[in-house]
């Protein structure tokens, strides 16, 4: 039901519910005897048909620029020749797992990608791109089916049995209590309700008369406030965002990492969460212009220092022209950590040519073998990994209010 002031949002209703605490021998008495009292679960409204209220002057005109700043940046730079498809959408999913606390090096990242020895972290960042792969790809007929297929691609290599289907248990967010959600700083829906709602948000996405940035916004709030899946609901959750800016045809060409946006203010993200849930979708809206706006100058940032690079190692090699070394160089914004088979797959030459190609720019001081080991030797350019160290730096650093 649509609210009678027309500027209003409906806020989450809630609903008691009884608790079946699991046994936990370690809990004290206090905590089991608290943990088998009712609980308040939240109920989010269903938000198909309401109209979102309109948003401040200042706070619309700042979502349209940044809009538009966003598909001029979409369009400039994924005409390039460089691969900076590849590394901006890296730079979102490692963005997006940090706001999870999921933190993981640009070195440890390339690593997982070959398929090297990397840490848990740097698996599930990889992981993260193929969501948000899956996201894009399925973005002109994005339904329930869509999103359960993004957090399958996110999860199904750690947590396969949290993947395929919407939860069938209540979940929350933050609290003290492991075993029970009464300290929870929220609680989302009883997990029946789950899949009338995914209908309803899904519905709500492929309508075409709301205001891009409100819309893509509320989607997400919405989403995080269903909280549909075990685990993976806030990397999936900013997934959804990419899959409607695809959708939309805001950007064609790239994914944008407006989650380092989002990571320079994580407070005021969630703070405005929490805003969406009492009834005030503008925050949210506010906090995604915001990031949008923030992540656009990192991102040009990063591919003005990978555009540096390329300058400077074309310039500094003394690999013959056409050559695999001279080929090379251009693999290696996409591929910061590299090895031969990738350099022979990819450019079509033999593990022999390639593997000289690679010894001629490690002499060139462009690439540097990342162990002292012979086995199956990988080697890094170490200014493309720097660069991408600065744009995490840039993503963490609070911007002034």
């Amino acid at each position: 039901m649509q609210p009678d002031d027309p500027h209003m949002w409906p806020a989450a209703g809630s609903e008691r519910l009884p608790w079946d605490a699991p046994h936990d021998p370690a809990a004290s008495h206090r905590a089991r005897l608290r943990a088998r009292c009712p609980y308040t679960a939240s109920i989010p409204p269903f938000i198909a048909g309401l109209r979102v209220p309109p948003l401040d002057a200042a706070t619309e005109v700042a979502a349209e620029d940044a809009l538009t700043e966003l598909a001029r940046f979409d369009a400039e730079y994924g005409r390039r020749t460089a691969p900076f498809a590849s590394i901006l959408l890296r730079s979102e999913s490692a963005s997006s797992s940090e706001i999870e606390q999921l933190t993981a090096h640009p070195k440890s990242i390339a690593l997982a990608e070959l398929g090297g020895k990397a840490g848990s972290n740097a698996r599930l960042v990889v992981a993260n791109v193929r969501a948000m792969e899956a996201a894009i790809e399925l973005s002109p007929g994005l339904d329930t089916a869509a999103i359960i297929v993004m957090q399958k691609a996110l999860l199904e290599d750690t947590h396969p049995e949290y993947t395929g289907t919407w939860r069938n248990q209540q979940v929350w967010v933050g609290g003290g209590m492991a075993n029970s959600p009464h300290s929870a700083s929220f609680v989302p829906p009883h997990h029946e309700r789950v899949p009338a709602l995914m209908e309803d948000l899904v519905s709500f996405c492929q309508r075409t008369d709301v205001p891009l940035m409100a819309h893509i916004a509320v989607a997400h709030a919405q989403f995080e406030t269903i909280h549909p899946f075990p685990d993976g609901n806030g990397r999936t959750g900013r997934a959804l965002v990419h899959s409607l800016l695809h959708r939309f045809g805001v950007t064609r060409n790239l994914t944008i990492p407006v989650s380092a946006g989002l990571l320079q203010d994580t407070a005021g993200y969630f703070d405005a969460l929490t805003a969406y849930r009492t009834g005030n979708p503008q925050p949210i809206v506010g906090a995604f212009t915001k990031a949008l706006t923030a992540a656009l100058s990192n991102g040009r940032q990063l591919v003005s220092d990978l555009e540096e690079f390329h300058r400077w190692a074309m310039e500094t090699t003394s690999a013959r022209r056409g050559s695999a070394g001279w080929r090379s160089i251009e693999l290696l914004i996409e591929y910061p950590v590299i090895d031969a088979r990738t350099i022979a797959s990819e450019l079509g030459v033999t593990a022999q040519n390639a593997q000289n190609g690679i010894g001629r720019l490690v002499d060139d001081g462009i690439l540097a073998p990342t162990s002292a080991s012979r086995r199956n030797r990988t080697y890094e350019a170490t200014a493309v990994l720097d660069a991408l160290g600065k744009f995490a730096e840039r993503a963490r650093r609070r911007r002034p209010v």
